[in-house]
């Protein structure tokens, strides 16, 4: 993708995209999952990323020989089929954002700028990755993400805005848009993840 044509102002983070991307691709391709985490409009943004990884974004993935196979000997040659001919290749990936009853229950219980940092320290394992986007780069609960996410051997990546606060600190890379303003560093986040979902794709589903 021609990402920085047509963005030129992403200019001053094409290295660190290189870095991100080279960070994903090691993790996918050593089985790990992606987790992604967010506030708001960002929160949106985890799960935007996950819809592109799980299923077919612009390519159409059909499954390999080796999983059509085994429903056809799981489910029978027809049924087999149908599903074989409906199911997509996916990159494994999860939306911390994603589970409300969890969420709830632990900030409830617990402590609401925990609630990634839990989960991730429950499903995370060595070898997978986190993107964390707060666009202030001073998100609490993005944070203590990855602080675990450091803790745990998960590699990590930041989206921020221009000023990339404590994320800094603690992410492996960080991708921090030239924009100050919550709305604008968000704008910026949407090249730059779908970029990143179309290389990931095309490099582990793409034909050859």
């Amino acid at each position: 993708m021609d990402l920085f044509g047509r963005f030129p102002a992403l200019a001053p983070v094409e290295e660190s995209f290189d870095s991100a991307f080279e960070l994903l691709s090691f993790a996918v391709d050593g089985g790990g999952t992606i987790f992604t985490c967010g506030n708001g409009g960002s929160a949106a943004d985890a799960e935007h990323i996950v819809g592109e990884l799980m299923k077919g974004f612009l390519l159409k993935r059909p499954l390999s020989e080796e999983h059509s196979n085994a429903l056809l000997d799981a489910c029978g040659r027809d049924e087999g089929k149908r599903l074989a001919s409906a199911l997509q290749g996916g990159i494994k990936a999860v939306s911390l954002v994603g589970h409300p009853s969890l969420a709830t229950a632990f900030a409830n219980d617990v402590d609401p700028s925990m609630v990634f940092a839990q989960q991730l320290h429950v499903l995370g394992t060595p070898g997978d990755a986190l993107i964390a986007i707060s666009t202030s780069g001073n998100s609490k609960n993005v944070l203590n993400a990855l602080k675990v996410s450091k803790a745990r051997g998960i590699a990590s990546v930041a989206l921020t805005g221009a000023r990339s606060g404590e994320c800094a600190r603690w992410a492996d890379t960080i991708i921090a848009v030239p924009e100050p303003e919550t709305h604008r560093a968000q704008e910026l986040h949407l090249p730059i993840y779908h970029a990143l979902c179309a290389m990931l794709e095309e490099k582990f589903h793409g034909v050859g």
